[in-house]
């Protein structure tokens, strides 16, 4: 997910037999390869941007620019002698820091498949060694159909991708070939960006593991009679064609002992993040997308974000309006059928609780994607907490608990909208949480993909598998959706409907949940379903924070780029919230993190704040213990390296903003006749009995 990389400490995975390549920057560079050059391959190069006018200049030139620069740099990847041409034409200068990329590529994959020879089974469910392709992936999930047949049946989403590519899924559940007997659907998603492997190894390897431990594990059949399992692996089917074909395990970094992890860009379209879209809002004819892709090298230009081309909240805060930036948001919402198939799935079946994994950072987010004091003006009130934000974060710990990942919001991490489970979220109630998978790569080894699933360390046994299983618990307990009961003829069709307007950031669009289920032989039924009532719209809390600060400290400093200064701020009485604001007079780049100091002198990370290059940095905590705060401001690419650091404790008055009450419409078709018709009102939680004796009356 993470458009950006942190600076943070990084470190070598042991691999056994199979040692890996690191990287690091040339020593005494070769001379740079020219336009002329008989044969080039791609490299990595830094810029010479002593001005701003330099770095306007650079940017006008179409290179595949890096978000690794400093104040008179940035790092560049040349795919062609015509790049070359570019940058000379301009009168830039440039140093070579890695020579020959593919190289670089070659050796890691080299180290891979050293692991793969050494490994007869990995630990894994599957017992894979290696990285699926998407046909892996689409062979893998035919034989977890072929050899469980009365377990597990594929399926394909309705809308081709723009490439004109099937996606695939599995549905895992008892009786999984009959009509569907209203039991609650637990939905995990991969690959929504391109690079992110390991997002669709772990949604796979979940499949397999409930597939092949159905009728050993009593926990695990225990889980799976109750619910529907939906699994789509890949998501974004062309961008991870492209990447994982172009890709070898590519993470180009500056691996110092001042723990700087740069994101560099890579040959080909290793690390395409986006899908294929070409032309935006429009179609362009199947099997284009790597033709299209050549004219952005890497493919970094081209494509929406899926991850921001969701319906809630699209259009705000941490996704652009830019078809060339990273985070593109879509021409609209929905605009792409990625999103199109995943939207009507979702919408089709009473989800309660998703699961949607990326790669990096060790996180597990849940919602909102903005921040509680933000105010999308379609709304024009603060977004403020959700309305279910109590169980929310103590599933989300708990998750967290098993991986050693961070459990927060999403907001936390930077301001985004138009995400997965944003939209599901607060469309439908269900649960919804984003998986940041591994400390800092996007595809790293494999063995850490491994490692990741079932755990490592103080985490072995339990690690994303674990984590997956308790969101499976979460899915199947009534205490955390609704149920309907009742009696109806036998073999009625029960449909819940509503139609309702989602809030973008500043419209609306139309959105309608319309679900099924098929009454047993009995007559009677049981029907596991969301509540009636959106998240989006029921009473809204929210705080309105004090004009003045009850406690302010302001600090300044200067520090070199690459390096950070830390101050202390003490939390001496008790507050609603914390605000940290970092500024600085250039348009350049800086971070922010904020610790919490315990009793042994220790520091635990309680916020941090990486924005892009010119804008500020802020995290904001609510409800700070009391005690010593550690102010962290890294200098991450600031041309002026004097900033300005400010503190304040609020105070802020509670209030709720009056919601609505939603009913579901309710319909009871026999022969195709709608036979009775009533309106729902089920709360989270709730059992309702639903008189449906009409329905039996011709």
């Amino acid at each position: 997910m993470n458009p950006r990389i942190l600076p943070r400490r990084a470190g070598l995975l042991a691999l056994g037999t199979a040692a890996l390549v690191g990287f690091t920057t040339v020593a005494g560079p070769p001379a740079p390869a020219t336009a002329d050059s008989d044969e080039f391959r791609p490299q990595l190069v830094t810029v010479d941007t002593p001005t701003r006018e330099d770095k306007r200049l650079l940017q006008t030139l179409g290179l595949d620019l890096t978000e690794h620069a400093g104040h008179d740099y940035v790092e560049v990847v040349l795919h062609s002698p015509a790049d070359v041409t570019s940058l000379l034409t301009a009168g830039l200068g440039y140093d070579v820091r890695i020579p020959d990329l593919l190289l670089r590529e070659a050796e890691n994959n080299r180290a891979n498949a050293a692991y793969a020879a050494a490994t007869t089974t990995s630990p894994l469910p599957s017992g894979r060694d290696a990285y699926r392709t998407l046909a892996d992936y689409d062979a893998d999930m035919a034989a977890l159909e072929r050899d469980h047949p009365e377990l597990v049946t594929t399926f394909t989403l309705p809308h081709r991708s723009l490439d004109g590519r099937e996606i695939r899924g599995v549905e895992i559940g008892r009786d999984v070939h009959g009509p569907d007997r209203g039991l609650p659907t637990f939905l995990m998603l991969g690959v929504h960006h391109a690079r992110e492997w390991p997002s669709g190894e772990h949604a796979m390897e979940f499949a397999v593991d409930l597939a092949k431990n159905y009728g050993k594990d009593p926990r695990i059949t225990d889980l799976v009679d109750r619910a529907r399992v939906v699994v789509v692996p890949v998501v974004n089917v062309d961008g991870f064609e492209l990447s994982r074909t172009d890709g070898g395990l590519v993470d180009l970094r500056s691996l110092d002992d001042g723990g700087t992890a740069s994101l560099l860009a890579t040959p080909g379209n290793a690390y395409k993040r986006k899908n294929c879209r070409l032309v935006d809002g429009q179609d362009t004819p199947d099997g284009t997308c790597r033709a299209g892709s050549a004219t952005s090298p890497g493919g970094f230009g081209t494509g929406v974000d899926l991850n921001r081309n969701y319906g809630g909240y699209w259009g705000g805060p941490g996704a652009s309006d830019l078809f060339a930036d990273p985070t593109y948001r879509g021409a609209t919402a929905f605009s792409e059928p990625e999103t199109q198939n995943i939207r009507e799935l979702i919408s089709s079946r009473h989800v309660t609780t998703l699961i949607t994994n990326h790669t990096f950072s060790n996180l597990v987010l849940r919602p909102n994607g903005a921040a509680p004091d933000l105010v999308p003006p379609s709304e024009g009130v603060p977004l403020g907490d959700p309305f279910d934000e109590a169980a929310l974060k103590a599933l989300g710990d708990a998750m967290a608990a098993q991986n050693g990942y961070t459990s927060q919001h999403a907001w936390e991490l930077y301001d985004t909208t138009g995400s997965t489970e944003d939209w599901s979220y607060n469309a439908t109630g269900g649960f919804g949480y984003t998986f940041e998978i591994g400390p800092d790569e996007f595809h790293p080894p494999f063995p850490q993909v491994i490692d990741e699933y079932l755990g490592a360390g103080e985490y072995a046994g339990k690690g994303n598998r674990e984590a997956y299983l308790l969101a499976l618990e979460n899915a199947v307990d009534p205490a955390t959706h609704s149920v309907l009961t009742g009696k109806a003829p036998a073999g009625a069709t029960l449909r819940l409907r509503k139609t309702f307007a989602t809030p973008t950031w500043e419209g609306a669009i139309q959105d309608t949940l319309d679900t099924a289920m098929t009454v047993g032989p009995d007559g009677r039924f049981t029907w596991h379903v969301n509540p009636s009532t959106r998240p989006v719209v029921k009473d809204r809390q929210v705080e309105t924070v004090s004009s003045d600060p009850v406690a302010q400290q302001t600090y300044t400093g200067t520090t070199l780029p690459l390096q950070s200064t830390d101050s202390e701020f003490t939390v001496a009485r008790d507050a609603d919230l914390l605000e940290i604001v970092l500024d600085w007079p250039t348009p350049d780049d800086m971070d922010l993190e904020v610790y919490r100091k315990n009793a042994d002198g220790s520091l635990e990370q309680v916020g941090s704040s990486g924005n892009f290059v010119g804008e500020k940095e802020r995290v904001l905590l609510q409800d700070p213990a009391q005690g010593t705060y550690v102010l962290r401001a890294i200098n991450f690419a600031s041309v002026t390296p004097t900033w300005t650091l400010t503190a304040s404790l609020f105070e802020a008055e509670s209030s709720t903003v009056p919601g609505l009450v939603e009913n579901w419409t309710l319909t009871c078709e026999v022969a195709g006749q709608v036979r009775e018709t009533a309106p729902v009102v089920v709360d989270r939680g709730q059992r309702l009995r639903v008189d449906l004796r009409a329905c039996g009356r011709r």
